[in-house]
């Protein structure tokens, strides 16, 4: 083999292994940087966000569908039955005497909890 194949030969080779160390040192393109977070963002969304947005649709359809009668928990804990409904607030009856005037936005839920 005359020098000059020689000196060819050995370029070739630098040339691939400063590729392969260029790859391996993370110098590959900007995308491949960025499929870890869209990973990381894909399961957040599918696990934390889906989700809260199902309870939070379904929330606000059953508060849609209150009437009086229905005995509900605010989001301050207090709870009571609905007396009457108005285009954003109700009217409940929590204790005996104590009628309180409650946003829309402030039900949390319909209490199922049975009395014995």
């Amino acid at each position: 083999m005359s020098a000059v194949s020689q000196r060819a030969l050995n370029r070739k080779s630098q040339n691939r292994m400063s590729s392969l160390l260029f790859l391996f040192q993370g110098g590959g393109s900007a995308l491949v940087s960025f499929v870890p977070m869209l990973l990381i963002i894909g399961v957040f969304y599918i696990l934390l966000i889906r989700p809260q947005q199902a309870r939070q649709r379904k929330l606000q359809e059953t508060i849609k569908e209150l009437k009086a009668g229905d005995r509900i928990v605010t989001t301050g804990g207090v709870i009571g039955n609905i007396i009457t409904v108005k285009d954003t607030s109700f009217l409940i009856r929590s204790a005996d005497k104590s009628i309180l005037e409650i946003a829309r936005t402030a039900v949390a839920g319909i209490d199922e909890e049975v009395k014995s």
